[in-house]
């Protein structure tokens, strides 16, 4: 039989949420899990009623405690849980009634309905990822080719010009070409993989804070909300910075563009998730940075669409900032996500704090 410390490194690594409550319904044990589904710390919520966590109905309570009477397990689908922060939560769960020790417990495994929906979500904008990704690259490669033909002939030409005034118009098409050039370049995004060092997720956005304040002249209301104990991320400082940056100059200018700087607020949060699944792959620590704005948010009609090149919700915008982000943050085997409504826009960068070997 195994040791019960064994036991409770298994229960500790478990991605279904799993909480156990003694006969009175006080909470006994949550694993990580559950920790991060409710949004709570274990430590501080042991020995609580479950009611006081859930704030749920005494249906439900009810229920609870006739398991216990009974000895019968059941299954609630699509319960929802109204959090102590305010939040409201759809679940699946099931309820265990045990005895150990000569005590009676309930043993509760949670399922969160938002997140298997958060899952599909994510593998179809990874699959979209990769389409965009070989798309772009294939058109690229097609639009380069005839422009260095173009470019190569312009220059040629302008050395045949009998006079120097004529060379005007070669200069143009040269001009242009590089233009062009340099625009699918900026599709394509960088051209090396990331160099991944150690690094503090809070030197990027520190020096993301200082562009914007620099370049606002402090007129925009910048907020941090850190987490000073997320250990060093993996990850090439100059494309964080330059992902974290698009998002943050995008808001700036929505901001500026629809309500003036003088009442815009932008807020960069930073979190630790721990046993958080990206595509396929199951990280036991994921970095969260949320940058959260109060501007006019994504129009409807492109906000599915805002990480494909060219998409852009201003006249004058290029479209390419998110997705040259989304890019970057592929490469560093993260994640980007987008929810807006007029008065909030928060993205999301999951982003892992181990790597494979070999990466």
């Amino acid at each position: 039989m195994l040791p019960d410390r064994y036991l409770r490194q298994i229960l500790d690594n478990l991605t279904t949420a799993v909480m156990l409550l003694d006969a009175e319904l006080r909470l006994t044990y949550l694993n990580p899990a559950a920790e991060m589904l409710l949004a709570v710390s274990g430590q501080r919520v042991l020995r609580q009623p479950v009611g006081e966590l859930f704030n749920d109905t005494s249906a439900a309570l009810a229920s609870l405690l006739g398991s216990l009477k009974t000895g019968d397990p059941f299954t609630k689908r699509e319960a929802q849980l109204n959090l102590a922060n305010g939040q409201a939560l759809m679940v699946d769960y099931s309820v265990t009634p045990i005895t150990a020790g000569e005590r009676d417990w309930i043993l509760m495994e949670l399922y969160p309905r938002d997140r298997l929906l958060r899952i599909t979500k994510e593998e179809a904008q990874l699959s979209k990822q990769e389409v965009t990704k070989v798309l772009v690259r294939g058109l690229a490669h097609e639009i380069k080719n005839p422009l260095g033909g173009i470019r190569g002939a312009a220059q040629l030409l302008a050395r045949e010009l009998p006079e120097e005034s004529l060379k005007d118009y070669t200069d143009v098409i040269i001009a242009e070409a590089d233009r062009l050039r340099n625009l699918v370049d900026r599709m394509l995004g960088p051209y090396r993989p990331p160099n991944l060092q150690p690094l503090n997720v809070h030197e990027i956005t520190e020096r993301v804070i200082s562009l914007l304040q620099a370049e606002t002249q402090g007129r925009l209301t910048l907020q941090r909300d850190y987490d000073p104990s997320i250990p060093d991320i993996m990850g090439d400082r100059e494309q964080l910075i330059q992902a974290v940056l698009n998002i943050v100059r995008n808001a700036m200018q929505a901001i500026e563009a629809a309500q003036g700087l003088e009442t815009g607020e932008i807020t960069l949060e930073t979190r630790a998730l721990r046993q958080f699944t990206i595509g396929q792959v199951r990280h036991r620590l994921v970095c969260r940075i949320q940058i959260i704005d109060n501007g006019p948010g994504i129009p409807d009609d492109i906000v599915e669409s805002i990480f494909y090149p060219m998409v852009s919700g201003r006249a004058e915008g290029t479209g390419l900032g998110l997705s040259i982000t989304q890019n970057i943050v592929s490469q560093h085997q993260g994640l980007i996500e987008c929810e807006s409504a007029p008065g909030r826009t928060l993205f999301t960068l999951f982003l892992p704090l181990e790597h494979s070997p070999g990466e």
